[in-house]
């Protein structure tokens, strides 16, 4: 059967009443740009000078966007939403640590989530950033094409052995890997590295997927060559779709160095190369594994049309369907109501390490248009209809 988005009853039944007001609350807040502007810049000014408000951030924002501060306590939140057929992806939400020692005690927290997710049946991902491993301006340099110093070649060869410490792990443990896109200016590195694991360890199922951001508008058609590269050397690609997620950022650089953006003119044109880039991976299933990350009803049903249409299982391991945690519960629950496999990212960590991506949550959903206001209208309509 084919989903219906608008069941608020299935969508937040997980949700207690006090998680449904305190999703009201915080979704009414950062309908708010200029709240939540001043909101993000309280919290970076308290944090930063060691203020009391730890437990105000873990009671609120991270409640609702996180799984918890550690993976035992991440692993109770994918329990509860396991009861309701969504998977859970073990995303470590730790971000911005610029040093060896930091790139290589990472490791062993992936590995040691790879080990745990694989003792659990509703945790089938992990997801890793490349920058959680090497430099910025590593990266930066080999995107770019520069010649390399020895000292770069020894870092980088550094950087292609955690990476591949923690996809060999998902290969032994049947745990995925889902490698996350980066900045346009340091992608190159990123893509090559996706390509090699997943030549090494994608033989006869996905394990890696890489990321490939439809609102890059050459995204499409390096998605076609990635699949023809796959084919002709024999290994299955992993795909992820999504739309993106530093669009202000790579435009500002665009302009500012003088080079035309890598960004789509439009959301229409955005929305249709998304559409399209699914629609071209479920024509090769056969070859393809892919991952729909998506908050976009549209596109969502689209896909699961094209599945019912041409009778393809809903439960298909070939088709994963994904939101963040916190976000788009009608899409998500639904979904998995008519057996789809659904997944929510799950982010996990310190409160102060996880703050970054709180801080885009808030501010996507501010800039994302409509979002907040979807988010909002599904809230207070299930809150009617609960009588609370």
């Amino acid at each position: 059967m084919l989903p219906v988005f608008e069941n608020t009853e299935i969508a937040f039944k997980y949700r207690s009443n006090k998680e449904l007001k305190l999703a009201n609350f915080l979704f009414t807040s950062m309908s708010s740009p200029l709240l939540t502007s001043i909101g993000m810049k309280l919290t970076k000014f308290a944090i930063d000078w060691r203020l009391p408000v730890k437990g105000l951030i873990k009671w609120t924002l991270f409640d609702h966007f996180c799984g918890g501060e550690t993976m035992e306590e991440a692993a109770k939140t994918a329990e509860g939403i396991a009861k309701y057929g969504v998977s859970t992806i073990m995303d470590y939400g730790v971000e911005g640590k610029e040093s060896e020692e930091d790139f290589d005690k990472a490791v062993p927290e992936f590995i040691k989530a790879i080990k745990f997710s694989s003792t659990q049946k509703n945790i089938p991902f992990i997801s890793i950033k490349v920058t959680g491993f090497a430099y910025f301006s590593l990266l930066e340099k080999i995107h770019a094409g520069e010649t390399l110093t020895e000292d770069d070649k020894k870092a980088w060869g550094r950087v292609q052995n955690r990476i591949d410490q923690i996809c060999k792990a998902g290969a032994e443990h049947n745990i995925m890997v889902l490698i996350d896109a980066e900045e346009s200016w340091i992608q190159k590195p990123v893509d090559d590295l996706a390509d090699a694991m997943m030549e090494r360890y994608n033989k006869t199922k996905v394990i890696v997927y890489n990321t490939y951001q439809l609102y890059r508008h050459d995204r499409l058609v390096f998605l076609k060559e990635s699949y023809e590269l796959a084919h002709s050397k024999k290994y299955l690609l992993g795909a992820k779709l999504v739309r993106g997620a530093y669009m202000e950022k790579e435009r500002l650089r665009a302009a500012e160095k003088g080079y035309p953006s890598p960004i789509q003119p439009d959301k229409k044109t955005t929305d249709r190369d998304y559409d399209e880039a699914a629609d071209f991976c479920l024509k090769h299933l056969g070859g393809i594994g892919l991952f729909i990350g998506t908050h976009n009803e549209t596109s969502c049903l689209n896909v699961a049309r094209y599945m019912y249409t041409n009778q393809v299982p809903a439960n298909t391991e070939k088709v994963w369907f994904s939101q963040l945690y916190g976000m788009s519960d009608n899409i998500s629950f639904n979904l998995a109501h008519e057996g789809y496999n659904v997944a929510k990212y799950l982010p996990y960590g310190p409160v102060k390490d996880v703050l970054p991506y709180l801080m885009r949550r808030a501010q996507e959903n501010t800039s994302v248009k409509g979002q907040t206001g979807r988010e909002l209208a599904l809230i207070r309509r299930e809150i009617k209809r609960r009588g609370i």
